[in-house]
């Protein structure tokens, strides 16, 4: 369904990120997709950041082939800068040289003690840093925390996924209304820190695949050369990505 779905709208290769709300720290669905599709994803998947032997298991998997990422779930369970599961997973991306995605919208002050104690770790922050909604009504002011999230961008060593971006948005497509603070983020962090993308499935209650695509592909916010870097070209530079068609 996922390649179908990219393929109706010209999207080449996409980050598959086991879903931790369906399968949790099991990768074994992503593992498969992969394995049927080579050519079309890559893998991240989540860690415990309670686990003690967390490091170790995120160098095994960063050794499976298709394996480009790993994932935090921040701000699922109350955690402190000093967990040693925590610290063991950003540790052994660094020393795996992968990013680690991190899902933080509610725990930005943790992230950003994160971002400052592993500066040599590549950090993504997921979903805008924003809480997003997986169903209507959407909140009043969705972009309220905009600010902490744009601090975030004095680290070096931090990018950040626009993705989902389109749920912010209290209008019907295109989502015009959303654009200005996009364009706060791209200033903030330098276009090239940041990275497109839908979301989907977890948006498909809110809107289609095409649409959260063609957003962004058809808007006149920016320009050709921007498209690309935002829509492929940081993503293959921050995730090691060398594909080619």
């Amino acid at each position: 369904q996922m390649v179908v779905a990219m393929d109706e709208v010209e999207v080449d290769a996409a980050l598959l990120v086991s879903a931790y709300s369906v399968y949790g720290y099991d990768p074994t669905y992503a593992l498969k997709v992969y394995s049927d599709h080579p050519s079309r994803f890559r893998l991240i998947k989540p860690f415990d950041p309670k686990s003690d032997s967390s490091y170790e298991e995120v160098i095994e998997w960063a050794k499976k082939d298709g394996v480009i990422g790993a994932r935090i779930m921040l701000d699922n369970e109350p955690l402190k800068s000093d967990e040693t599961g925590l610290n063991g997973i950003l540790k052994a991306g660094a020393d795996a040289n992968i990013p680690i995605n991190l899902h933080c919208s509610d725990v930005l002050p943790l992230f950003k003690e994160l971002a400052i104690k592993h500066q040599n770790t590549r950090l993504v922050m997921d979903h805008v840093g924003i809480t997003q909604p997986k169903k209507l009504p959407k909140p009043e002011n969705p972009f309220a925390n905009l600010d902490a999230v744009l601090d975030l961008a004095q680290f070096d060593n931090v990018a950040i996924k626009i993705s989902g971006a389109c749920t912010l948005s209290k209008e019907d497509f295109p989502y015009l209304d959303i654009w200005p603070y996009l364009h706060k983020i791209f200033d903030a962090f330098g276009l090239e820190r940041c990275l497109w993308g839908t979301d989907w499935t977890r948006t498909s209650p809110l809107l289609t695949y095409r649409e959260g695509v063609d957003s962004f592909k058809l808007t006149d916010q920016l320009t050709d050369s921007e498209k690309a870097l935002l829509m492929g070209k940081n993503l293959m530079k921050i995730y090691n990505w060398e594909y080619s068609k």
